[in-house]
């Protein structure tokens, strides 16, 4: 019998969990990535088994669809942790994440395309028969799974501001996101919030050699390190309102910073003036690592989400 095929637009999680899914159905499956690393909001996420997230992963795995949270498991830091506004949390390690997945995703046979994304699509009639690259290579397939997450391109930081984590979309050096669901005439509708576009994740990446040696200390050991703000410089409430997100809706994301030991020191905030962040005792010499621009704005905004059907066909053309 002749194996389908599928190509997945796509290498953040949920690509990657698209292409295992196929091939463990059985299909030949192509992933194309429009960087030049996997996993796009993995690459600073680090949080895992949270709060519900908990029995997320638990059925995931009972389903036979544990192979992601395996690897995660893996290069944990921290285990059934608590912080503000999350119970029982896992981190893992975001340097060593990319390099697991995409070691698991080559040894089930899934193809891999770096920094090659699917830029143009071609039909018969309504039905997607290929796409096309930005190298120029023409792919077919049985079925095409758009997974290509942000809509966010400088010129939409440009226009809205703050817009896009560099370290995680770099734009300017791989291109903006191209949709193959908007090119197949399937409308798109972007998230947004009272307060405008809101931030769907956000957070810094401090090097740890920049702060103070109990700082790191506490977070090594713990996981986890609460830094009242003072009285004096303590504002940014309106950032609390930022994120989709609401366990960090809370006013300990106000008072306080809240470090994560993710392999960096995570900042959980969309942003924090260096300047202010300074003025923070054990913060004296705090430098983002990434992305640089953490101290002005970081957050993933923009988003846009297909209309789709409960097994999450987009409605329209096929």
């Amino acid at each position: 019998m002749t194996k389908k095929k599928i190509v997945v637009i796509g290498g953040g999680w949920a690509g990657c969990a698209a292409a295992l899914t196929a091939e463990k159905a059985g299909a030949d499956v192509t992933l194309l990535e429009r960087t030049d690393m996997l996993l796009g909001t993995g690459l600073v996420g680090g949080i895992f088994r949270n709060n519900g997230r908990y029995t997320a992963a638990e059925e995931c795995i009972a389903m036979g669809a544990g192979d992601l949270f395996t690897v995660m498991e893996a290069v944990a830091t921290h285990k059934n942790m608590d912080f503000p506004g999350h119970k029982h949390a896992t981190l893992y390690n975001i340097y060593k994440i990319e390099p697991a997945v995409k070691k698991l995703l080559l040894s089930r046979g899934i193809k891999l395309l770096m920094a090659d994304p699917a830029v143009k699509t071609e039909y018969e009639g309504d039905t997607i028969i290929a796409v096309i690259t930005k190298s120029g290579l023409r792919l077919t397939a049985d079925a095409f799974v758009d997974v290509s997450g942000s809509s966010a391109m400088p010129l939409n930081c440009n226009k809205h501001g703050n817009g896009c984590a560099m370290c995680i979309l770099r734009c300017h050096s791989f291109g903006p996101r191209v949709s193959v669901t908007t090119q197949s005439g399937v409308e798109e509708w972007t998230a947004e919030k009272p307060t405008g576009l809101g931030a769907m994740s956000g957070s810094c990446k401090l090097f740890k050699e920049s702060l103070a040696p109990e700082i790191v200390t506490e977070l090594e050991k713990t996981g986890c390190c609460v830094v009242p703000i003072p009285e004096a410089i303590k504002k940014h409430k309106e950032k609390l309102a930022m994120k989709a997100c609401q366990q960090y809706a809370l006013d300990a994301y106000a008072d306080n910073i809240v470090l994560l030991d993710t392999g960096s020191a995570k900042l959980m905030t969309p942003y924090y003036p260096l300047e202010e962040l300074r003025m923070i005792p054990g913060f004296e010499r705090a430098r983002f690592e990434d992305p640089l621009s953490g101290g002005k704005g970081n957050s993933m905004r923009y988003f846009n989400f297909a209309h789709v059907d409960a097994s999450l066909k987009a409605d329209g053309k096929t």
